[in-house]
Formats: structure tokens, sequence, C-alpha cells
């Protein structure tokens, strides 16, 4: 027993120092990831125009080659705004002006960056699936946990077989120097070996019981089949329809509310085909889509015939998405009506969207995170007229940076009462 412990001590440290340089290099590959998508992802993504413009190739655009600057615009959009040029065209252009990020670090925009030039190139010829430049975009990956764990096997191999030419190096030292061997343990009677697995098996039990529990009752991606094929793509990116005309208790109430059948009716009573305009649609497994075919079954849910309703119609089950546990209070018209927060600040890119999905983990840290990132829009905005000090100090300071969290967002009674 006593011989076997500097072997046992070296497959300790050996396996240990390869962990701890695997999940190293892993954090460091998915901290700007990370960051991208808490920070960035609600307003640009990497090949196409959002909220904000696409981010491939920005570090040739503008000021953005020099870092300096970019820090800069990052931290204080407005007041960099106010001296240069090309930002005031991205203004002009896109009708808004970024909201700052003061509580990023320079190492942490050099992440997003660096994150940003990697995920943008483009891909392989050919490598577009069918159902277009949406799909391809979810299809790509750039996650490199698989390539990560693999060389933490290869290299955790070699350590043993390493490890096992040395124990053979010593035994024929010891045969050639008349050393008498010792009586080898069973590496299932072995102490030392029974020791660290369970302690290995316990660790690693219990990060995956946490992560579940994390995870527990969140529905990210969540992206079920409804029973018409829905496009927001089409309806609200191709036609430009408000997502308020659809979903109108969004800016008066708690909830946003699913349209009713008449809602849809209002146009569709005398759109009765999908011509194609905006492009051939396809499910999520990549099979074409009849638009006309899906008008239809709202026709049959309406009662209507094409010409009057010969029915009293039944409403549409459509499938939810979006839940919110039940402890935790959300309203709608706080954030959009009062607070000024674009839908795709929670809910992504929904105009690029064919079948929509869940964009967001809506956990409570991502909430808080939010609230302490975004700036409150005092500027013509009754609903904060009350807030007279701060008020005050945005007439000293324009460029101020009042965020949700100083008029008492983080506090627990606004979501949990």
């Amino acid at each position: 027993m006593i011989q076997n412990r500097p072997i046992v001590r070296k497959f300790v440290f050996t396996f240990s120092l390869l962990i701890i340089v695997s999940f190293s290099n892993l954090l460091v590959a998915q901290d700007g990831r990370a960051l991208f998508q808490s920070n960035c992802a609600s307003c640009h993504a990497m090949n196409k125009n959002l909220t904000g413009p696409a981010l491939a190739g920005f570090q040739t655009r503008g000021p953005w080659a020099d870092r300096k600057e970019l820090y800069a615009w990052v931290h204080n959009p407005v007041g960099y705004m106010a001296k240069d040029p090309y930002t005031q065209a991205l203004k002009q252009e896109y009708g808004s002006v970024m909201q700052a990020f003061p509580n990023l670090g320079d190492k942490d925009i050099d992440a997003i960056a660096e994150y940003i030039v990697k995920a943008s190139a483009a891909p392989a010829p050919g490598a577009q699936a069918a159902g277009g430049d949406g799909q391809a975009a979810k299809a790509q990956s750039n996650d490199n946990t698989l390539m990560f764990g693999i060389l933490t096997l290869i290299l955790a191999v070699i350590a043993l077989i390493l490890l096992q030419v040395n124990s053979n190096l010593k035994k024929l030292s010891d045969d050639a120097e008349g050393v008498p061997a010792a009586e080898p343990v069973p590496f299932y009677r072995n102490k030392a070996y029974i020791y660290t697995f369970t302690l290995l098996l316990f660790v690693i039990g219990g990060y995956y019981t946490i992560q579940g529990a994390i995870g527990l009752g969140r529905t990210k991606n969540y992206q079920p089949v409804q029973p018409i094929y829905y496009s927001h793509k089409v309806h609200a990116g191709k036609n430009q329809i408000s997502c308020l005309y659809c979903h109108g208790g969004a800016q008066e109430g708690k909830h946003a509310n699913i349209p009713s059948v008449n809602v849809c009716m209002n146009c569709h009573m005398s759109i009765n085909e999908y011509t194609g305009s905006a492009g051939k649609l396809y499910a999520e497994n990549g099979n074409e889509i009849n638009g006309t075919a899906e008008i239809k079954k709202l026709y049959e849910y309406a009662g209507w015939d094409g010409r009057r309703y010969v029915n009293q119609g039944k409403p549409v089950q459509w499938v939810k998405i979006h839940s919110l546990p039940d402890h935790v209070y959300f309203n709608h018209s706080q954030h959009v009506t009062a607070g000024k927060v674009q839908c795709q600040t929670c809910h992504g890119p929904i105009t690029e969207m064919d079948e929509v999905y869940q964009f967001s983990d809506l956990s409570m840290g991502w909430c808080v995170n939010c609230h302490r990132e975004t700036k409150v829009q005092f500027t013509e905005n009754k609903f904060y007229s009350i807030y007279e000090k701060f008020h005050e100090d945005l007439k000293k300071n324009p460029s101020g940076n009042i965020t949700v969290e100083k008029i008492g967002g983080t506090e627990c009674q606004k979501c949990h009462y």
C-alpha cells in the first residue's frame, strides 16, 4: 500500500491538472460567447441586420479597428456619438442608439470582439440548410466543448500510459538491484483508488445535479409544433406588421395575449393564398410548407368558407411557448409602455423566425442582469416623472447612466410578493 501511494499521488495530480486546464480553456472559449448572448444577441446578429447592424466584419468598419475607440463607444454611446459621424449615421439608419454598458470591462469587450470574429466566419459553400438563412444560422455551432473533451481524454490516456511505464521501469530497476518487490494490491481493494474514485464521482455527480436543479423548469430553445404554421418572418418581418397589432395586451396589461381568430381574419378574409412573395416556407425538419393550405386551416377554425361565415368557428389551440413560474410577477405594459423595451430584447430576432422558439432562458439571473444594465428612458416619459432627483441629475449630466437597478429594479418584492 505504501509503495503505491506515490503512483496514486501522481495520478491524482496529473488528472486534476488536466481537468483544470481543460475547464480553463473551455471557460475562456465560452466567455465571449456568454457575454455576447447576455448583452448583444437581443439586438445584433452575426450576418444579419436586426435592431442594430450585423456584427460580422465590424473591425473593418468605422473606427472599430482601434480597440480604445470601441471601449469608449460601448461604455458611453451617447457621449461618443456626439463627436463621431460614423455612429451618427448608424442612428439615422436604425433609428436608435445602443444602450451603454459601463459594467463591461475592456477584457470583456475584447472577449466579445474575438468571439464575433470567430463566430462570423463564412460557412463552407453548400453548408446552408434548405430552410434558408435562419435555419442555417441555428445549425451553425461554435462550441468547442467536444474538442476539449476529446483532448482531455487523450491526455488522460497518455498520462496513464506514462504512469504505467514509470511503474514498470521502477520494477525492472528494483529487480536488477535485488530489491524485493511487494505483492501488488488489486485496484478494487486499494483504498487510495477507492477514495479517489468516490471523490471524483461525488464532484462530477454533484456538478450535474446542481446544473440540473438550476435548469429545472427552464425551457430555452423550446419550439413546439403549432396547429397552424404561422411565420413571424413573413408577418412581422417581410410585411412589417407591428407586434402590438396582434399582441395588443403587451402595451396595456400584464399579458401580451394571443390574438383571437377574428384578428387573423381581419387580413385573411381577403388574403386567401400564399403567393410566395416572402420566399418558400420550411418547417424545422426541412419540409416545405404549403402556405395556402395553412390559410385554409385558419378558415376551418374561423368557420369561413371563402365568402361568408357558415358556423361560429372555434379558437385555435396554440401551444404556449413562454412560461414563468407562478411565484414570479411580470407585467408586459411595465416594460413595453413605461420601460420602452423592444420585443426583441426578450424574444430575440422574432422578425427572422418562422416557427417561434424561446430565445432567452428567462431565469432570475437573466432578468436581474438586464435590470442592472438597462438604462431608464426618462426623456418624454411621464411614467417616471416622480423621480425628480434623477431628472435633475440628467440635466446636469445628459449622458448620465441611470439603470433600472437604481430605481429599485432589483428589489425582491418587485417580482415576488
